[in-house]
């Protein structure tokens, strides 16, 4: 019998490990929810520091962003997990499939938790204040599909809180410009997340889930749609404020063309399609910290 390669036998291997579970539930095979909360975390740490963040606070707040990340991912399935079985895309999950124990799955959530707060140790007060006001709102988010059909939102909130810690953190105060960034993350967010949502609008409605998708019906597109375009108006607004130049602005004209594209994706409300929309906004978030980066970078 010819021997298995070695990549593809560490690969089966780490697989069938009785590690892979604990990956999957804390998403570290799918690095977009990560991804999209870096991004915005990075606009704010750029801005804040005139586009010289130290490397301690890039460290901090890149560890943080894949912790609670991580956490809130942990917490959402453990809620969840009575109806994940249910959802097409949820229902090789591992609570939903019996993989993990779910006290296992609790000791996890409580030690990302606790490494997270060992972050907290070396900031300032105020940032300390706003990060508990962060878990607050990512800890309580599973909750919010059963209360009301605006859990995008309140995503939106906790994926967000990450930009005033930032100018908390450098500047010793949240200015007006931190809270337009704010603003634009949590729209853009419920935009994405609602495309998200779309996937699952026919298992939501039959379990009794809700989301933005359910309540927007078929105005979902256009909703999304003016989400897209405030978005764009509020990154404008905050790119004024901070007084940026061209290559920031001519990135907001990629996002444009971007959000034009996402529109054409879910045209058809086709679900593998609005997934790839929603995939695509991470190409979104990238564009935005390039027009941030390259702004400063020529300055």
């Amino acid at each position: 019998m010819k021997p298995a390669s070695p990549k593809s036998f560490n690969k089966k291997t780490f697989k069938d490990s009785a590690f892979w579970p604990y990956m999957q539930l804390m998403r570290l095979d799918r690095p977009i929810g990560t991804l999209l909360l870096l991004w915005p975390t990075w606009w704010a740490l750029w801005a804040a520091s005139d586009g010289h963040p130290e490397w301690s606070h890039w460290l901090i707040f890149t560890a943080g962003v894949f912790l609670m990340r991580a956490a809130g991912c942990v917490i959402n399935d453990i809620s969840d997990r009575k109806f994940d079985g249910h959802v097409t895309r949820t229902a090789a999950r591992p609570l939903a499939q019996n993989l993990i124990p779910v006290k296992h799955a609790w000791l996890l959530f409580i030690g990302l938790l606790f490494l997270a707060a060992c972050l907290l140790l070396f900031l300032q007060p105020l940032t300390i204040y706003l990060a508990l006001a962060a878990a607050f709102f990512a800890v309580t988010y599973p909750l919010m599909k059963r209360l009301t059909y605006l859990p995008q939102v309140y995503l939106g909130i906790a994926f967000s809180f990450s930009i005033p810690m930032a100018f908390a953190e450098i500047t010793g105060s949240v200015p007006k410009v931190a809270w337009l960034l704010f603003v634009a993350n949590i729209v853009w967010t419920t935009a994405y997340d609602t495309i998200y949502a779309m996937i699952d609008r026919k298992d939501d409605l039959r379990i009794g889930i809700k989301s933005t998708a359910i309540l927007f019906g078929d105005l979902d597109r256009h909703i999304v749609g003016i989400l897209q375009l405030m978005t764009v108006a509020a990154l404008f607004l905050a790119g004024q404020q901070l007084e940026l130049t061209a290559p920031y602005f001519l990135s907001l004209l990629v996002v444009v063309w971007l959000f034009v594209y996402q529109q054409f994706q879910i045209m058809g409300r086709d679900e593998n399609k609005c997934f790839k929309a929603f995939l695509h906004n991470n190409w979104v978030g990238m564009t935005v910290f390039l027009g941030f980066f390259t702004h400063y970078l020529l300055k």
